[in-house]
């Protein structure tokens, strides 16, 4: 018999296989360089000093199981592991590489790491590269992705697309082992933190901009009264505009972080409703728009006394949840705010708290210009303006919608939107209900007994990990 047929026997593979992925492991973890980069230095498979004098014993003791720990190793590393003969057979994969979709009938698919296993078995110097996988339509299943403390801004990375970096060296006679690390989300959150930059820079050297140039024209109207005073509250304007961008985006620094959970507790949803509501009362009253709080199905004083909060205990009318006040407040408050600088003068604003479906829904539904279709799967993106002209005559600054998501998904809920051009938009969190005893459902749109019929024939989208007028 000779070497060749000896080598594809499956019981010398398995045995070559298990003891030589050790060797690589530990070049992999040694000599490990990001960015495209050929590693000079080979590993010599026979080299008995790496893992024991016997092949047969493991790199962790002459009493550890060679087969048992090296599965065990496979399967707490971070990366997708798959050996592979220089014809690109595959001789052993991790489940997390076949999760990747680049196996097919026990051979690889793609045709980039076959190039490079083929480079390989010509010098056995380890190499490694990063490639962009188009999936042609399949979806990234399996591929773990982050909990998405971030939100899209700009363009977003391809769904249909992965950033695969691939490490692929010798580790015994016609054997290689090809590491293949996800990229995808770490390139994602690249994208968006340029993007966030250049808005950044770009929302700052607006109002700036305007300062400096109003108090040169302030400066060549020092003898008249009259345009000193204009020009003086346009700058006034113009300060406050950027003052408010500086606090939002502290805000949305404060939502990103992961403090919402650690002080979580049993909340009360209808006293944190009337804060929110209660701080955009003067914004309402400056439109003569109205705001309407319900509860189970109930409206309710925006401003109860006593006697009301007494009644409303009695009746056991409030729901609960587990979040943190601020946050949870914070996220209401923007809504409300949002509603009211996009409605026309004397319409409505309501907020309604129901059980749907056995969780929390808090529903903020108003008449004002709505959003268009194309527009409502990037509302959420920091910076995103439907009209950006409007959003400058309302004083918006594009981050309003991010920080209330953000705040919504740090207390473990979702939040979706409707909405129609003309007719208005519902904004939904839903948040789990706190323990305790179950009650019946009570649709928390009944603050506004069209916005049920509104959903059903009007647009709608709905994010939990990511999605201004």
């Amino acid at each position: 018999m000779t070497l060749e047929q000896m080598l594809a026997t499956p019981s010398v593979v398995a045995a070559l296989v298990v003891v030589a992925v050790v060797v690589f492991v530990v070049a992999f973890l040694l000599g490990r360089r990001r960015g495209f980069q050929d590693v000079q230095d080979s590993v010599d498979p026979n080299d008995p000093s790496l893992f024991g004098a016997a092949k047969n014993t493991s790199l962790f003791g002459p009493r550890v199981p060679v087969q048992s720990t090296e599965r065990q190793l496979v399967a707490v590393m971070p990366e997708a592991l798959v050996v592979v003969d220089s014809l690109a057979t595959v001789q052993y994969a991790s489940p997390a590489a076949r999760r990747f979709g680049i196996i097919h009938d026990q051979a690889m698919a793609l045709a980039e790491i076959r190039d490079i296993v083929k480079l390989v078995s010509t010098d056995s110097v380890v190499r490694e590269r990063e490639l962009t996988i188009p999936l042609h339509g399949r979806t990234r299943t399996g591929v773990v992705n982050t909990n998405g403390k971030g939100v899209e801004a700009g363009k977003p990375l391809p769904e249909d697309t992965l950033y695969l970096h691939v490490r692929v060296g010798q580790i015994a006679d016609n054997l290689f082992a090809i590491f293949i690390s996800d990229m995808s989300e770490q390139r994602r959150f690249e994208i968006m933190r340029r993007d966030f930059v250049t808005n950044v820079s770009h929302e700052l050297k607006t109002p700036a901009g305007a300062i400096s140039l109003l108090a040169e024209t302030i400066g060549d109207a020092a003898d008249d009264p009259d345009a000193v005073k204009y020009f003086s509250g346009r700058i006034s304007k113009e300060s406050e505009r950027l003052t408010e961008l500086v606090h939002r985006l502290i805000d949305l620094q404060k939502a990103q972080s992961a403090a919402a959970m650690l002080n979580a507790e049993r909340l009360s949803v209808l006293p944190v409703a009337r804060e929110a509501l209660a701080e955009n009362q003067v914004k309402a009253e400056s439109k003569h728009i109205s705001l309407v709080l319900s509860v189970n199905g109930r409206q309710v004083l925006v401003h109860a006394n006593a006697e009301e909060l007494a009644k409303e205990a009695e009746q056991n009318l409030d729901v609960f949840v587990v979040a943190d006040h601020e946050t949870i407040k914070t996220a209401v408050k923007n809504l409300v705010e949002n509603a009211i600088n996009y409605s026309p003068e004397h319409t409505t604003v309501a907020v309604g708290i129901g059980i749907e479906s056995g969780k929390v829904a808090i529903r903020v539904v108003d008449q004002g210009i709505g959003i268009p279709a194309a527009s409502l799967s990037r509302i959420f993106e920091r910076f995103y303006r439907v009209d950006p002209a409007r959003s400058r005559e309302t004083g918006g600054t594009g981050l309003g919608l991010a920080i209330t998501k953000h705040c919504v998904e740090d207390c473990g809920g979702t939040i979706s939107v409707w909405s129609r051009e003309g007719e208005g938009s519902t904004f939904t969190i839903t948040m789990p209900q706190a323990s305790g005893a179950a009650e019946p459902d009570h649709p928390a749109d009944s603050a506004n007994d069209n916005t049920r019929e509104k959903k059903q024939s009007g647009h709608s989208t709905t994010t939990e990990n990511e999605e201004n007028h």
